[in-house]
């Protein structure tokens, strides 16, 4: 039983850590059309050049710790939600491609589309993929059960566009510690109608899911949850009263820091709801898990690799941790 916790929690950190490192990257990639000229936008692209590639990583790692220690969890959600996954998958591709092609082309414009269209269409696929998560899957015997397109839902949809949303937000914080002047003043605007959005959709989720799911609110106030549950929507409520503050004052760093409490607190707290199932409705972390031997050897792997990852993705922030501009890069 230690092992399993001790790989949800693996599992669970890898996931919060691409959406988060990812997250702002794909944010940027949607705020590319507001950018005044090709100017902007090359300091935007400056803003995330040297990490953004690095961030993806986490979706690997997570992927192939996912195979190995919850072979039910990925054989039932890559059968279930497929088109939405794929979907995803395909729009990563699409952006990387935009992105490479547009440092070298003299015509960009095809490729800011590209790079828009691509952060968008991953950003919102990996919206949906979470709603039918959330939604439930039907599963027999092990194996998914239901139709191929079971995941398009209204909540679902709704899901999709909240997090591009919040991806927003998370682009526009991010700018507002990476740059100056007109992006950076645009960034503060942006940053500031995005946590509103984000909030509406945030409370919007919140009230529908036990519709979607009725368990969902008896796990809520059972005991032990019903001590502490409390303190997650807490945490997202001074959150974003502190992420406005920030911005009112022109912070630099708090307003990323805000939302990125902003965003621990939805995912914590849905993780404490969900717990301890791996596959609403009905397969429990304990049943999804892979045998004790594999889970021991794969633990000794990821011993081996995952401070070197950390290592490197802390190394690379702390070189590129300056002021980027469109000609000169980092100063």
């Amino acid at each position: 039983m230690e092992l399993v916790h001790i790989w949800i929690g693996l599992v669970g950190l890898v996931i919060i850590l691409y959406v988060v490192l990812d997250g702002f990257t794909l944010g940027i990639g949607m705020l590319f059309p507001i950018a005044a000229d090709e100017r902007e936008r090359d300091v935007m692209m400056n803003a995330i050049a040297p990490v953004w590639d690095a961030n993806q990583t986490w979706i690997v790692f997570g992927g192939g710790a996912l195979f190995a220690t919850f072979p039910l969890i990925y054989t039932v959600l890559f059968s279930a939600l497929y088109v939405p996954l794929l979907t995803f998958i395909f729009g990563l591709i699409f952006r990387g491609v935009a992105f490479e092609f547009r440092a070298t082309s003299g015509r960009k414009t095809q490729w800011n589309s590209s790079f828009f269209w691509g952060s968008m269409v991953a950003t919102f696929a990996q919206g949906v993929t979470l709603g039918a998560y959330i939604g439930g899957i039907e599963v027999k015997d092990g194996l998914f059960a239901g139709g191929a397109f079971d995941w398009f839902t209204p909540f679902s949809i709704t899901v999709g566009f909240a997090l591009i949303s919040g991806y927003i937000l998370l682009g526009a914080t991010y700018l507002i510690i990476k740059t100056e002047g007109a992006v950076q003043a645009r960034a503060y605007a942006q940053a500031r109608w995005a946590a509103w959005v984000v909030a509406g959709f945030m409370a919007i989720v919140s009230l529908w899911t036990p519709d979607v799911d009725p368990a969902i609110p008896a796990r809520w106030f059972s005991e032990p949850r019903i001590y502490f549950i409390w303190i997650f929507p807490l945490m997202g409520l001074t959150a974003f009263i502190a992420l406005h503050v920030a911005i009112s004052r022109k912070r630099e760093v708090w307003p990323f820091v805000f939302t990125l409490l902003l965003f621990l607190s939805a995912y914590v707290g849905l993780q404490a709801a969900l717990y301890p199932y791996a596959v609403l409705p009905d397969i429990t972390i304990y049943e999804a898990a892979a045998q004790p031997k594999t889970m021991i050897f794969t633990l000794w792997g990821v011993g081996l690799i995952l401070p070197f990852v950390l290592g490197y993705t802390i190394y690379s922030y702390s070189v590129f941790r300056g002021k980027v501009d469109a000609g000169e890069g980092y100063h």
